[in-house]
């Protein structure tokens, strides 16, 4: 079974809620979270997750629009990049 993986990143201040609202878009979009890792680095809020979009109806800029949202509503910085960019970023 074929994947379309992608590399999500959150960084901000730490505040209730960052987790629940960002896993929760990707379930509205039926996109499965592979891995998910998320540490407090002083104040700092700073998760990245690797999730499958395979499923997803959206495309990968709408995901990104309301990926945005969420970071404007809760001052976060969110990224969403393709796996092959990410490897043709980091090849060596």
């Amino acid at each position: 079974m074929d994947k379309e993986l992608l590399f999500i990143t959150v960084i901000g201040a730490d505040k209730k809620g960052i987790v629940a609202k960002v896993s929760n878009l990707l379930y509205q979009c039926d996109i499965n979270i592979e891995d998910i890792n998320q540490r407090i680095m002083g104040t700092y809020f700073v998760m990245t997750m690797l999730v499958d979009m395979k499923e997803s109806k959206l495309s990968l800029e709408k995901v990104r629009e309301e990926l945005e949202k969420i970071g404007a509503e809760l001052k976060l910085k969110i990224q969403i990049q393709h796996e092959n960019i990410f490897k043709m970023m980091h090849r060596i």
